[in-house]
């Protein structure tokens, strides 16, 4: 039985998935440009599965699974319809730790993406934590914060 929530081992965050509207385009914007290498890639019939790639963060300490438009993996809410504007759901939005949100801003914007909300410095909470951030729509529609380091 476990007694503690440390009991179950949890190290960390392992990976988000993202459902791919064109699957090269999407591994493409972030390998080519945000820097995360292809780890591995498969395929899986039994789940409608034809393209799958486990993208390794330029740290190595985490990954971004791209899925296939038509795969049929467990999801929260339905599958968008095709020129429907995206469902929300529970996730919000992928956030990068980055030297410089602005410079990845940029580069983001120049590669495909598109603005949400320009490089800027909040003031979290009392006593407040000075965040640096920027956020795109990135070619795919996911919603990517670009975090300059901050201790929380």
């Amino acid at each position: 039985m476990v007694t503690a929530k440390n009991d179950i081992g949890i190290s960390g965050l392992h990976h988000i998935a993202i459902r791919a509207e064109n699957f090269d385009q999407t591994v493409g914007f972030y390998t080519q440009v945000l820097g995360y290498t292809i780890g591995h890639t498969w395929s899986l019939p039994e789940f409608n599965l034809k393209q799958a790639a486990m993208l390794k963060s330029p740290d190595g300490l985490s990954y971004i699974e791209i899925y296939d438009r038509e795969a049929d993996i467990p999801a929260q809410g339905r599958k968008k319809l095709v020129q429907e504007e995206f469902v929300q759901t529970a996730l919000l939005h992928i956030c990068l730790t980055v030297k410089d949100s602005k410079i990845a801003y940029e580069m983001a914007i120049a590669n495909g993406a598109i603005p949400c909300h320009e490089p800027m410095i909040l003031h979290l909470g009392n006593p407040a934590i000075i965040v640096r951030n920027s956020l795109v729509y990135s070619p795919n529609g996911e919603v990517i914060e670009f975090l300059e380091q901050a201790d929380f």
